[in-house]
C-alpha cells in the first residue's frame, strides 16, 4: 500500500468519484484509469438484502458505454463460489456519461456463521493501459455475516467484565452478574441494572441502522456510580459519571449475545469539570437464567 502514496492525487480523487457520481461528472486529467474503488473491503451479507454491490469506477467519464470482464481469482481466496457467494455476472458495464457502475453479487446468508471470516479476490478483465499504476486491478471482498438486530438479545442476565472494576474494586472482583432490561419508551435501549455498583443503574442505546456500524451509545451524564465507594475520598460531587469514550469504537455484535463498550468515567463537581478517570473497556456476556443461577451459587454473584 505505500506505493499507493505515489498517486495520492489520483487515489484521493478516485474516492471522490466513487462517493459522488451520483451528483456530478468530472473529467481530472485525460488519462483513462478504471479500476475497483476499493483494495479491499467488508461486506455484510443480511438476511433480507440479496444483493450487495462492490463499485467499479473511472477517472474519466465517456460517450459511451464500457463493459469489463470480472474474474474470480483462486489464489488467496477462502470463501466458495456458489456456495458463499456467486456474481450476478461475470462483465460489468459503466454506461455512457457514468463514471461508476457495480459489480453485483449475493451471499449466501445460511452458509455463513458469524465467526467466519471469509474472503474472495475479483479481477477486472481489461486492456493492460487501463490499470492505474501501483494500484492493479484486484479488488477482496470479505464477507460478514450481519443478523437482524433484536434487542430481546441483549436482556437478561448478563456477565460484565470492567477494566474500571479491575482498577479500582476494594474487593479485587472486575467481573459481576447484572440484569438488564428493555427500556419501557426508548427504542433499542437497555437498562442495565446496578451496573458498576450496586443501585446505579445506567442505559444503553443500539445503533440498529447500518449493518457495518453496529455501535452501542452511552448518554453522558450517566451516574455509574459514587466516588467513595472506588476512591474512598470524595473529589466533587461524589459522582462517578460514564459516556461513551470518544476516542474507541463502542460495538455489539448481532449474531451473538455481546458487546463491548469503551467508556469515559469522570467527575464533575455542580457541573464543573473535575477531572477524567480514565477511559475503560468493558464487555457484556449475556448468559441463560440456567447459567446465572449457577454463577450465583458457585461463584457467589
Amino acid at each position: 500500500m505505500k506505493q499507493i502514496l505515489k498517486y495520492i492525487a489520483l487515489a484521493f480523487v478516485t474516492s471522490c468519484l466513487a462517493a459522488s457520481c451520483h451528483e456530478r461528472y468530472v473529467t481530472y486529467s485525460d488519462a483513462e484509469y478504471v479500476m475497483f474503488a476499493d483494495t479491499i473491503a467488508t461486506y455484510p451479507v443480511q438476511q433480507d438484502v440479496e444483493w450487495f454491490s462492490i463499485p467499479v469506477v473511472s477517472t474519466v467519464v465517456r460517450d459511451y458505454d464500457r463493459t469489463f470482464g470480472v474474474e474470480v481469482i483462486d489464489k488467496g481466496n477462502n470463501a466458495i463460489e456458489n456456495h458463499h457467494y456467486r456474481l450476478q455476472s461475470n462483465t460489468v458495464t459503466i454506461k455512457a456519461g457514468e463514471n461508476r457502475a457495480d459489480v453485483m453479487v449475493h451471499g449466501y446468508y445460511d452458509n455463513l456463521e458469524a465467526t467466519d471470516s471469509l474472503g474472495f479476490q475479483l479481477r477486472l478483465v481489461m486492456n493492460d493501459n487501463l490499470e492505474m499504476p501501483f494500484y492493479g486491478k484486484d479488488t477482496k471482498a470479505v464477507l460478514m455475516k450481519s443478523c437482524p438486530f433484536d434487542i430481546n438479545n441483549f436482556t437478561g442476565y448478563c456477565m460484565l467484565t470492567s477494566m474500571f472494576l479491575y482498577q479500582y474494586s476494594i474487593t479485587g472482583r472486575y467481573q459481576r452478574l447484572i440484569y438488564t432490561e428493555k427500556h419501557p419508551t426508548e427504542e433499542n435501549t437497555i437498562i442495565c441494572r446496578n451496573w458498576l455498583n450496586d443501585g446505579y443503574d445506567v442505559t444503553m442505546k443500539f445503533m440498529s441502522d447500518d449493518p457495518m456500524k453496529p455501535f452501542v451509545v452511552m448518554d453522558e451524564g450517566q451516574v455509574a456510580t459514587d466516588e467513595g465507594s472506588f476512591f474512598g475520598t470524595v473529589h466533587g460531587d461524589d459522582k462517578i459519571q460514564v459516556r461513551t469514550s470518544a476516542y474507541y469504537d463502542s460495538v455489539y455484535y448481532p449474531c451473538g449475545s455481546y458487546l463491548y463498550v469503551w467508556t469515559e468515567m469522570y467527575v464533575e463537581n455542580l457541573g464543573v469539570p473535575v477531572g477524567t478517570v480514565g477511559h475503560f473497556y468493558n464487555i457484556m456476556e449475556w448468559v441463560s437464567d440456567e447459567e446465572a443461577d449457577r454463577l450465583k451459587k458457585e461463584e457467589g454473584m
